[in-house]
């Protein structure tokens, strides 16, 4: 049987994804339709300057 070493991540993709979907999650909740709007068309706006 064969071993492989594993390596270290530097960066982890999929735990960092984790992290910014909870982050948006608990910065919209409770939020109405039209403040959700203006939530993505400030985080749009940041984007694009």
């Amino acid at each position: 049987m064969k071993t492989k070493d594993k390596k270290i991540k530097e960066f982890d993709t999929v735990k960092t994804f984790r992290e910014i979907k909870e982050k948006i999650s608990k910065e919209i909740q409770g939020m109405t339709f039209e403040q959700f709007k203006a939530y993505l068309a400030e985080k749009n706006s940041n984007l694009s300057s």
